[in-house]
């Protein structure tokens, strides 16, 4: 990795090296690496599945936005010719590459009474900066699979002899039908440009506070139902505290966010997501364009997911919470 590492140096204009470069975490769209030399250290993500230049240019403009705000994330760094995104030739590979701040750290402790009204003032202050969105979200937050697109897919895995096949099918027949009933498209009344991944793994708890981290998503979205699907994420999930995500609630109020739950429907956003997750990491476990590392790495997400669907029980737990 020195020749990459030397030419990523290169061109963000970084200064002589040494540079070395350590893998970090994988997350579902890239690799997370640690550059160090000369006494710093930058984070770069390599891009896995290529990179669209307009979804960059937007979280680029959010990030800055949310800045004047005071809201505190790692800087995305131009290269020597002023783009966000960088293409390295091989031997490199051809990645697509991003270089950020490197954030000392540790994951925020979702628990703390602190942490969740920071979050709380973060999403008022992100919806603020994102006000007067008029492009409609992405078809992502929007819709589901059909019961036919699942079906093909269901077939492919069995195909393949995945050994979750069985657990797919179970799943499409219960869940993913209760929850499409919940999926419709957003109204064009509360739309906002927002982070569109507010989970806690994507804040860091730094020296001089809370980080908000992975804006990779940033895009149009409905402001109450990412509130709501913030609030859920929160809270816990499935064997969360509906008390925290009330916490949460509050505090976005106090900050001066517009956007309120109105009940289940308000939750279109994360059973969209949770379903197209399934079925995108499932798509790739039987691609065979893709590395084998990359479709291992969505087996293994597609048994993590499928223990994770949301439970409309615990939704509507959370939508009374929120009432009182």
């Amino acid at each position: 990795m020195h020749d990459t590492a030397d030419l990523i140096a290169e061109t963000y204009a970084l200064g002589a090296g040494p540079w070395t470069m350590t893998p970090v975490t994988r997350g579902a769209l890239g690799q997370i690496w640690k550059l160090s030399g000369g006494g710093s250290s930058w984070a770069v993500k390599e891009l896995l599945f290529g990179c669209d230049e307009e979804q960059i240019r937007r979280e680029a403009a959010l990030r800055l936005a949310s800045e004047r705000l005071g809201i505190a994330s790692p800087r995305l760094m131009p290269n020597r010719r002023g783009a966000y995104v960088s293409h390295l030739p091989p031997p490199s590979e051809g990645s697509h590459v991003k270089l950020y701040d490197w954030i000392d750290g540790t994951r925020a402790d979702a628990s703390d009474p602190d942490v969740l009204d920071w979050f709380g003032r973060t999403m008022a202050l992100l919806h603020r900066a994102g006000e007067g969105e008029s492009a409609m979200p992405s078809s992502w937050y929007e819709r589901c699979p059909e019961d036919a697109e699942w079906q093909e897919l269901r077939a492919k895995v069995r195909r393949a002899g995945l050994p979750w096949a069985d657990a797919l099918g179970r799943f499409i027949a219960t869940s993913a039908r209760e929850l499409a009933h919940w999926v419709t498209p957003s109204g064009p009344g509360d739309l906002v440009t927002s982070h569109l991944d507010l989970q806690p793994q994507n804040v860091l708890a730094g020296p001089a506070g809370p980080v908000l981290l992975d804006w990779d998503n940033a895009g149009s979205a409905s402001a109450e139902r990412e509130l709501a699907r913030a609030l859920f994420v929160w809270s816990g999930g499935n064997e969360g505290d509906v008390e925290a995500g009330v916490r949460v609630a509050r505090a976005y109020r106090r900050a001066g966010g517009f956007a309120v739950v109105q009940g289940p429907q308000s939750f279109s956003m994360l059973f969209a997501t949770a379903l197209n997750y399934v079925r995108v990491q499932a798509e790739c476990a039987v691609d065979p364009t893709v590395t084998a590392a990359q479709r291992e790495f969505a087996s293994d997400q597609v048994v993590v997911s499928l223990g994770r669907v949301p439970d409309p029980g615990v939704v509507a737990r959370l939508c009374a919470a929120l009432d009182r």
